[in-house]
C-alpha cells in the first residue's frame, strides 16, 4: 500500500462533509470580541506516489480551525479534502478517480487548570508521536506514514470520547507531559472508533532539546489487546540536525522507524539553496510474529529505507521528493513520491 493510499484509509471513518462543518463552526463565535477571532490555517498541496510503476496523483486541501469560545474553551478541527487519480488496473488504459472529504478530528478543549486540559469529541489518539505531530502534510518530511503507524492508533487514528492532557511538571531543566484518554465504541459512519483506553507520558529536557517518552493503549472490545511504544526525539538548538524515532509493539507484530533531517546551514534565512535545502533519511523495519490481516501492519517481515530531499521556499512553500525501496518476502518494490505544499494562516475576520 502506498503512502497516499494510507492517507485515504486512515480517515475512512471521518465525517464526509468537512467543508460544511467548517462554515458552520466559524459562524458560532460571531458574538466574541475581536481578540477571540477564530483562525483558519492548514495546507494545500499536490502529491504524487509511484509504486511498482503505477502513479497516483492527489491534489489535497487540509484546513485547520481554531475557534476560541471565551477564555477557557477552544474548538479545534482539521479536515482533509482530496481527489485521487489512479490507473484503472486490470490492464485497462487510462485513469479513474475517487474523492474524499472528512475530518481528522473535531474536539472541544476546556482549559481547566494551568496543568490540565480536558478534551471531548473526536481527537487524534495520543499514541507515539507521529499521529499528533507529523500527519499534517506541511510538517512531515515524507508523504507516506511509517509502517508501524496503525499500531496503537486502533486502525482509525482517532478516538471518540474524552481525554485529559497537560504538563504535570514544568521547570527550566525538565518538563513532564502526559495524556490519558478513553474512547467509546462507535459504528457511526461520521464518528467511527473502537472502545479503547491508554495514554502517553514524555520527559523533555529544554537545554539539550531531548525528549523521551512511552505510550500504552488497550483495545477493550472484541479481542482485548495491548499496545506499547517508546519514542526518542533530539533536535539540538545549535546544530542543523533533527533526530526522531519510534518503536511500537502490537499483539502480532512490532517495528520501529528512525528519521534524520539535515540542514546545510543552521540559518534558515541564508541566501541561495543552503538555507532551505534539507536531505532526509528514514529507516524502518517491522517483524511479524503471527498472522493478523486486520491490524494494518505489513503481513511479513519488512525493511524499508527512505531517502528524501526537501526544499523550503520563503512564504511557507515547500517541495519534497523521496525514493524508497521496500524489501519483503511478499515482494520487493520501488516507491517514488513527490509533493509541493503551501501552508497558510489567516483570521476568519479582522481583529485588533
Amino acid at each position: 500500500m502506498s503512502g497516499c493510499e494510507k492517507i485515504l484509509s486512515i480517515h475512512r471513518g471521518a465525517i464526509s462533509r468537512a467543508a460544511t462543518f467548517l462554515v458552520a463552526v466559524c459562524a458560532v463565535p460571531l458574538f466574541l470580541p475581536a481578540q477571540d477571532t477564530p483562525l483558519i490555517s492548514g495546507g494545500v498541496g499536490f502529491l504524487t506516489s509511484t509504486t511498482g510503476g503505477n502513479t497516483t496523483y492527489i491534489p489535497v486541501l487540509s484546513p485547520v480551525l481554531a475557534a476560541p469560545l471565551g477564555n477557557h474553551l477552544l474548538v479545534e478541527s482539521r479536515a482533509t479534502l482530496l481527489e485521487s487519480f489512479f490507473p484503472k488496473g486490470n490492464g485497462q488504459p487510462g485513469y479513474t478517480s475517487a474523492s474524499f472529504k472528512g475530518l481528522s478530528y473535531l474536539q472541544l478543549d476546556y482549559l481547566a487548570a494551568p496543568h490540565a486540559t480536558i478534551v471531548a469529541g473526536e481527537f487524534l489518539t495520543p499514541f507515539g508521536t507521529y499521529n499528533e505531530r507529523l500527519t499534517p502534510i506541511w510538517t512531515s518530511n515524507f508523504e507516506s506514514a511509517p509502517l508501524i503507524f496503525s499500531a496503537g492508533t486502533m486502525g482509525t487514528a482517532s478516538s471518540v470520547g474524552g481525554m485529559i492532557r497537560g504538563d504535570a511538571v514544568s521547570t527550566p531543566n525538565v518538563s513532564l507531559s502526559y495524556a490519558g484518554y478513553f474512547s467509546a465504541s462507535s459504528k457511526n459512519q461520521q464518528f467511527n472508533a473502537e472502545r479503547s483506553a491508554g495514554g502517553r507520558a514524555s520527559l523533555f529536557f529544554p537545554q539539550p532539546r531531548l525528549e523521551i517518552g512511552g505510550s500504552y493503549g488497550r483495545r477493550l472490545q472484541d479481542t482485548h489487546e495491548n499496545f506499547a511504544g517508546i519514542h526518542l526525539w533530539w533536535e539540538p538548538a545549535n546544530v542543523p540536525v533533527k533526530f526522531r524515532s519510534e518503536y511500537a509493539h502490537a499483539p502480532h507484530s512490532e517495528g520501529y522507524w528512525i528519521e534524520s533531517e539535515f540542514r546545510l546551514t543552521h540559518d534558515a534565512d541564508a541566501p541561495g539553496i543552503r538555507g532551505g535545502f534539507a536531505p532526509v533519511i528514514r529507516w524502518q523495519q517491522t517483524f511479524r510474529s503471527s498472522p493478523d490481516p486486520t491490524d494494518g501492519l505489513p503481513s511479513a517481515n519488512t525493511r524499508r529505507p527512505d531517502f528524501g530531499l526537501d526544499y523550503h521556499f520563503p512564504h511557507e512553500v515547500r517541495i519534497n521528493a523521496s525514493y524508497s525501496r521496500q524489501f519483503s518476502s511478499t515482494g520487493d518494490v520501488n516507491i517514488w513520491e513527490t509533493g509541493i505544499v503551501y501552508r497558510f494562516l489567516f483570521p476568519t475576520w479582522r481583529g485588533k
